[in-house]
């Protein structure tokens, strides 16, 4: 009675009103359309008979869904009025998804079945800022959602901090290999046997096992049995003592007293399998890494052996190994690669950027602070270098170092694939 005083309608005139709310109320002329985002804060929604999104305008609601079971991922919209399927050639529709970074796809539709489908495939990652538009007995509806997956925001401080290393994806040369292990050894010529010229009695010995020797300079004195003269064992390289066989006293005869070695020059015997020996060419270049990942450098295959390893029936390969800072030693095993052929291709990732995520190989594209996953298409894959095919454009920042720290942020914030 307060609201009757106070609008000062007679109870016939208050009727009509109230009939005419109702009537629109019943027939939801221009109703807002409701969230597509129905609980926010967990990031679940309504979904449709189908699992997929529901969107709902009053009596009117669509069911968003991608269909990829055995075919490209493609859209499917279920329209309903009051719950139930109508005819899909009343109704149009069309999707437009902003992904990060700017690219926007447009979807337009043709009805199928029970159903519309979109007219293009929804490329991955199904990530994006999703707009849609559904004209549906003259009214026209829209709606508009995140749905976002493989993504995370790390600020450029933090992402510092914890070692994340970024480049742009482009051009690089793509070096197809074969994997080979080796052994290191003194070169041909560098390793000398010191023998007594004439026998004798040792009577002083001035150098030992480990000992740095000068081209020149003496390692042992013996007295000639036949003079009684003494003479000088003089090294004639520069080099390391390897071994020594004689002490003061003895008597040398026709046996080494000393083996020198210059450490400075070593060669590298690769085994080559018999699978391989069409492929592989004296010039072609070999890059060799210690087993612990230590050392590394640079040489070229040389020379073959004319006969095969008894035991492994392999081929050896022979390359040089310059040792100037003695870093490399006689008796390591090393791995090879040897580089049989040099491509340049348009787009490759550094292969130690690759990550796996759900069925897919991946980067992690950035753009500002945040890091979105991108899924790849391959080609070559080499131990530096891999080469892109599709799932990542020319020019786009993503991480290089670190990226598994990225992954497991994902992981742990649980942007998952949802349709």
């Amino acid at each position: 009675m307060n609201i009757l005083r106070k609008l000062r309608l007679s109870p016939l005139k208050l009727l009509g009103v109230l009939m005419t709310v109702i009537t629109l109320a019943a027939c939801d002329i221009n109703p807002e359309p409701k969230s597509a985002e129905k609980h926010a804060d967990s990031g679940e929604y309504e979904r449709g008979p189908n699992g997929g999104r529901l969107l709902e305008s009053g009596r009117f609601s669509l069911e968003i869904t991608i269909f990829e079971a055995g075919a490209p991922p493609q859209f499917r919209v279920f329209p309903y009025v009051d719950g139930q399927p109508v005819n899909p050639e009343n109704i149009d529709v069309t999707i437009e998804l902003g992904r990060l970074g700017g690219p926007i796809d447009h979807f337009v539709f043709h009805p199928e079945n029970t159903y519309l489908t979109s007219d293009g495939i929804v490329v991955e990652p199904h990530s994006f800022d999703v707009r849609v538009t559904a004209i549906y007995g003259g009214r026209k509806i829209d709606w508009a959602y995140e749905s976002h997956e493989g993504r995370t925001t790390i600020d450029r401080k933090t992402a510092q901090t914890i070692g994340i290393e970024v480049e742009a994806a482009g051009p690089a040369i793509i070096e197809e290999m074969i994997d080979v292990l080796g052994r290191v050894d003194l070169a041909p010529g560098a390793e000398v046997k010191l023998r007594a010229r004439y026998p004798g009695q040792v009577i002083a010995v001035y150098k030992t096992v480990g000992d740095n020797v000068r081209a020149g300079e003496r390692l042992a004195r013996i007295e000639s049995n036949e003079s009684l003269q003494a003479y000088d064992v003089i090294s004639p390289i520069n080099g390391v003592v390897l071994e020594r066989m004689t002490n003061v006293g003895d008597v040398s005869g026709l046996n080494a007293l000393f083996i020198v070695g210059d450490l400075t020059q070593l060669r590298v015997d690769f085994h080559v399998f018999p699978k391989d020996l069409h492929r592989v060419k004296p010039g072609q270049q070999v890059n060799i890494t210690s087993i612990d990942d230590r050392l590394t450098a640079a040489t070229k295959i040389n020379i073959f052996l004319p006969t095969k390893e008894l035991e492994t029936q392999t081929v050896i390969a022979r390359a040089s190994l310059p040792n100037p800072d003695k870093i490399w030693m006689p008796g390591m095993t090393v791995r090879g690669d040897i580089i049989i052929k040099k491509e340049e291709v348009p787009l490759a990732v550094r292969t130690e950027a690759l990550q796996r995520f759900r069925d897919f190989t991946v980067v992690f594209a950035r753009v500002g602070e945040t890091y979105e996953v991108r899924m790849l298409e391959l080609g070559r894959v080499t131990p530096h270098w891999a080469e892109v095919l599709g799932g990542i454009r020319a020019g786009q920042d993503y991480v290089t170092k670190n990226s598994f720290l990225i992954k497991a942020d994902i992981e742990k914030s649980g942007a998952s694939h949802d349709h």
